[in-house]
Order: structure tokens, then sequence, then C-alpha cells
């Protein structure tokens, strides 16, 4: 783990793509600001877990049974359903 020690108004620079600045200092909590590409996401550690944990989830469920859907109506002899315009 790299540590490095910054004061308010400072930054850090992640693979030229990915800037950090540390906005403000309140006692022991640190406002950070993050500009990150839209492509790369950016979580708080407790939710970036929760998204694994449900992923991780919904990978070994097995043999979920899926609703069943109702039949749908026949279209009438001579009437077109079409999606459009």
């Amino acid at each position: 783990m790299l540590i490095l020690s910054r004061k308010s108004g400072e930054s850090i620079v992640i693979d030229g793509r990915i800037h950090v600045k540390i906005v403000r200092v309140e006692g022991d909590v640190v406002k950070i600001g993050i500009e990150a590409p839209a492509e790369v996401p950016v979580h708080r550690r407790e939710v970036y877990e929760e998204i694994q944990c449900s992923n991780e989830q919904a990978l070994t469920r097995q043999n979920v049974a899926l609703p069943k859907l109702p039949q749908s109506t026949p279209a009438k002899p001579g009437i077109t359903i079409s999606k459009g315009l």
C-alpha cells in the first residue's frame, strides 16, 4: 500500500486519468473529490463489497424456478400487429 501525505487542496493523479483531491479536513473526517472517466466505477468500500456479495450470490444460486408468463391471446386473422413509428 502506498501512503501519501496531502494537505487540503492538494491532490494525487492515478494512471493519468483519475484525480483525487483533498477537499477539506474536519477533525477525523477527510472530504475527498474524485474525477474519473465515466467507465471507471467509483464506490465507497462498503458499497463495493455489497455489490460483490450480491454478484457472488447471483452466480451461486442454482435451480431457481422462473415464473411462468401468462399465455398471450393470439391475434385475430387478418389483423397485423406491428411495432413501429
